[in-house]
């Protein structure tokens, strides 16, 4: 613990007056801070946990022990998915015995004061964190969205270290947390793309994907966005950068909060690389989140992150126009207060009617949720393309919403090419 200086409570913690769960959440946070060569803890307002997704006996040991040690969360803390749908458990197709372990692991999070948010998405929750404000989130995608379009801080923090600056309320001042640490270093500059592929949303999570494996965990900064980017779309581009890549956070210039002049994303330093992106250059990243040949689909998952009120919003005419055929099932994963909006809209007994799937508390390519017989799925998601064939063992299509759509309309692979010169 050398170099790293603690206040009289973080002490009291660590010797355990706070408690035993809180000494071993306070031990575990000052050695990653050690670790990290943070000088100083600091007071984080709230806390995203990932560890309640079931990842193995380890995972559920941990929540026990700390249960056992009367554990309780010092700071508002929201939970991400876990490993079944509570609301629909009809539509788990795994081991029962896994799936009772994973839902024993989401009952010991919730017993320790979490939030059962059960989702990825926290920043569409009412209560999100303010500009400036120190948090420590895991999930990437929670992550890069909350540095990048909130101006949030957090570190990229995973399992065991989410629960512990919960229950301790305290974080390492390293990382993100950091001014310096969140200048930009790479910069992407958006040039000769079409007004008209600038506009859709099916490129973002291209661009994500092209930026994340450039980046790595550098900070990126991408120039020459539309001013009518929206939330959804810079949610889709993070969530994909956080996936190729390691990325917390982007600056989007003239868009995300620190970022509204070039200069200023760089904080007056110079990028270490510039790439141009071309339309070439997005088209082969756009091929490289498809690894199906052929036209033939069985199933579309949409809803990685989980989809928002807005994505429902022109999901619900898309079904009218292009009705969902025989033979293909249509997926959407979503949080609860979503569905329960979806709901209030009148829009919930359209989906039915369609037969789309709406999965909550989890995620498709996280828990088995597809049928045997989907080799071939669709996804408008960057992240599901990338994270589900090693993780559900299916070849992937990766399309925008509406070709999703049509796709499972017609039973048959509909893109449109013209969006993506190559030349």
């Amino acid at each position: 613990m050398s170099g790293l200086r603690l206040s009289a409570a973080d002490r009291a913690m660590l010797v355990g007056r706070r408690g035993e769960a809180a000494r071993l959440a306070m031990r575990i946070v000052t050695d990653l801070a050690s670790a990290m060569g943070a000088e100083r803890l600091l007071d984080v307002a709230s806390a995203h946990v990932d560890g309640c997704l079931y990842q193995g006996q380890a995972s559920l040991d941990f929540a026990e022990r700390l249960v056992g040690d009367g554990a309780r969360v010092a700071v508002p803390t929201t939970l991400n998915v876990g490993a079944v749908d509570l609301l629909h458990p009809d539509l788990y197709r795994g081991d029962p015995e896994r799936a009772a372990r994973g839902r024993r692991l989401m009952e010991l999070y919730a017993s320790m004061g979490c939030r059962p948010t059960w989702t990825c998405a926290p920043y569409q929750l009412p209560e999100r964190p303010a500009f400036g404000q120190h948090v420590a989130w895991a999930e990437s995608n929670a992550v890069v969205f909350a540095n990048s379009v909130l101006g949030a801080r957090t570190d990229r923090y995973g399992d065991f270290i989410d629960i512990c600056a919960a229950v301790t309320g305290r974080a390492p001042a390293a990382g993100l947390h950091l001014d310096r640490n969140r200048a930009g270093q790479v910069l992407f500059r958006m040039g000769g793309i079409s007004k008209e592929l600038l506009s859709e949303d099916v490129l973002y999570p291209v661009l994500g994907h092209l930026v994340g494996a450039e980046s790595g965990t550098s900070v990126p900064v991408i120039e020459g966005l539309p001013a009518s980017t929206t939330e959804d779309q810079l949610k889709a581009l993070g969530a994909a950068a956080a996936s190729s890549g390691a990325v917390g956070l982007f600056h989007a210039v003239g868009l995300t909060p620190e970022a509204p002049s070039t200069e200023e994303a760089f904080q007056g330093t110079e990028p270490r690389r510039v790439i141009d992106v071309t339309p070439s250059l997005l088209a082969r990243h756009r091929d490289e989140l498809t690894t199906a040949v052929g036209y033939r689909i069985d199933a579309v998952s949409v809803g990685t992150p989980h989809f928002s009120i807005a994505e429902f919003a022109r999901l619900t005419p898309l079904l009218e126009r292009h009705p969902i055929g025989g033979g293909v099932d249509f997926f959407v994963s979503t949080n609860r207060q979503v569905l329960a909006e979806v709901q209030a809209r009148g829009w919930l007994d359209a989906y039915r009617r369609a037969g789309v799937k709406l999965v909550v508390d989890t995620c498709t390519y996280v828990t088995p949720i597809l049928e045997p017989a989907h080799h071939v799925v669709m996804t408008n998601s960057g992240k599901w393309a990338y994270y589900a064939p090693g993780h559900v063992g299916v070849q992937v299509v990766y399309g925008s919403l509406e070709e999703c759509v049509r796709s499972a309309a017609e039973g048959r692979v509909r893109r449109d090419e013209r969006l993506w010169p190559r030349s």
